[in-house]
């Protein structure tokens, strides 16, 4: 559905560390890489998140990312919180939203929620 995604952080050497770490753990890797920008995705191009540095970053925004595991979700929070990140909800299953819906949650430098989510079918 998307092109692409920018997010504008306040410092990109401190956001970097932390992306590369949790988006890294659902085979998202930098693609582009410029001195004020980086572009993470698959290695083929489809869409694209890009951190770019600026004077006006962006807070409060939520990105979710699909996760193909459960454990993908798990090494995903990890990464994230290894690499700096503030915790804002370690991995489990998320009721309110579904009864297969196993996420994560960190808070980047700039107080944005990042998410990586597996939604699992529910037997009848």
């Amino acid at each position: 559905m998307f092109e692409h995604v920018l997010l504008d952080v306040t410092d990109l050497q401190r956001s970097r560390p932390i992306y590369e770490a949790a988006l890294g753990a659902l085979d998202l890797t930098v693609q582009q890489d410029s001195a004020k920008e980086i572009g993470f995705g698959p290695t083929k191009p489809d869409t694209r998140l890009w951190l770019r540095e600026g004077d006006s970053p962006a807070s409060g925004v939520h990105l979710a990312f699909t996760a193909p595991t459960r454990e993908a979700v798990d090494l995903f929070h990890s990464n994230a919180v290894a690499a700096g990140a503030s915790d804002n909800g370690r991995p489990g299953i998320r009721e309110q939203y579904h009864a297969g819906y196993y996420a994560a949650y960190f808070l980047d430098p700039d107080g944005n929620n990042i998410e990586a989510v597996r939604v699992e079918p529910v037997p009848s």
